[in-house]
């Protein structure tokens, strides 16, 4: 039984097919925290205009 499992460890240590899916997943994580916090500073950005924009406007008294 230990040298089966000698003989699978040896197999898979040399084995790199997995390495480019978590390469892959690493990097649409990465893109997707990037994104998203590019859209929150974005969103703040957007809601700050239209603050500004709401506070020029006169008000109608409705």
């Amino acid at each position: 039984m230990t040298a089966y499992l000698k003989t699978m460890l040896s197999k898979l240590r040399g084995d790199e097919r997995g390495v480019t899916l978590v390469e892959y997943g690493i990097a649409i994580a990465l893109a997707v925290a990037l994104g998203t916090a590019a859209l929150d500073r974005l969103g703040d950005d957007v809601e700050d205009a239209m603050d500004a924009a709401g506070a020029e406007m006169p008000n109608s008294g409705v």
